[in-house]
C-alpha cells in the first residue's frame, strides 16, 4: 500500500504557487491525491480497527482533513495547507481529543498520537493521573517498542516552571510540565510512495495505543 505518486511534487509545487488560481487550475490533479490518500488512510483504518476498536466506523474520507486554511485569524493568508493530514479517532468525538495522527508533506511527514494541547482542566486531570499511577505511566513510555519507534514522548510544549501543586524533585516532574503529552516519528517520502511505509505505521500505531488510552481515561465518561 503506499500513496499516489504525484504526491509530494503536488505538495512542493503547492507551496511555491499557493494560490487560488494556480490550485484552481490543479484542482483535477489534487482531487487524485486526495483520492489516493482517502485509500491509503481507508486501509489503515482497515488494518488498525482490530487493534483499536473505538475508530471502528471511521472512514478515511471522514478523518482526513480540509486542504483550506483558516486564515480568520492568521497573518499568513495563504489559502491552502501544504501538507495532507488525517486525523485517527472514535468518530464520534468532536473537537480536540486524544487520538492518532498522520501528516503527509514533502521531507515533513511523520506519525503522531497522544494529545495535543488539552484544555485546562483536563491537563490538570492528566496531571494528576500521573501522579497517582506514576508506575504504570512509567511503563508506557519506557516501554522498549515505544520508546524504540518514538524515543520518548515529544517535548515541544511545556512549562518553564513547575506546574501548581507539585515540587521540583517529584520524580517526573520533566513529564508534569508538558501541555501536551504527544509522540511522533518522522517518515520518509521514499517510504510513503513504496510499501515499506505501511507496516511501519500500522507498528507504530499499536505502540501507541496505551498512552492514548491512559489519557482517555481521565476524560468523564470515556475510558476505553
Amino acid at each position: 500500500m503506499k500513496l499516489h505518486p504525484d504526491t509530494f511534487q503536488f505538495l512542493t509545487e503547492l507551496k511555491e504557487n499557493n494560490n487560488r488560481d494556480w490550485f484552481n487550475d490543479q484542482k483535477n490533479r489534487f482531487l487524485s491525491i486526495k483520492e489516493g490518500f482517502e485509500s491509503y488512510v481507508d486501509s489503515i483504518i482497515k488494518d488498525f480497527s482490530v487493534m483499536e476498536p473505538a475508530i471502528q466506523g471511521l472512514t478515511g474520507k471522514k478523518s482526513v482533513m480540509r486542504i483550506y486554511r483558516d486564515v480568520r485569524f492568521s497573518l499568513d493568508k495563504s489559502p491552502y495547507k501544504v501538507n495532507l493530514g488525517a486525523s485517527l479517532h472514535n468518530p464520534q468525538h468532536k473537537g480536540n481529543f486524544p487520538g492518532y495522527f498522520l501528516s503527509i508533506g514533502p521531507s515533513e511527514s511523520f506519525l503522531a498520537g497522544g494529545y495535543w494541547m488539552p484544555d485546562a482542566p483536563i491537563l490538570k486531570a492528566i496531571r494528576q493521573e500521573i501522579d497517582y499511577y506514576p508506575e504504570k505511566f512509567e511503563s508506557i513510555i519506557h516501554n522498549p517498542s515505544f520508546q524504540d519507534i518514538f524515543g520518548g514522548l515529544g517535548q515541544e510544549n511545556k512549562l518553564k516552571t513547575m506546574p501548581k501543586g507539585y515540587s521540583e524533585d517529584h520524580p517526573l516532574i520533566e513529564v508534569l510540565k508538558l501541555k501536551s503529552f504527544t509522540a511522533s516519528f518522522p517518515i520518509k517520502d521514499q517510504e510513503l510512495l513504496s510499501d515499506s511505509a505501511y507496516p511501519k505505521i500500522l507498528g507504530g500505531l499499536k505502540s501507541l495505543i496505551p498512552l492514548v488510552h491512559f489519557l482517555k481515561a481521565v476524560i468523564p465518561s470515556e475510558g476505553d
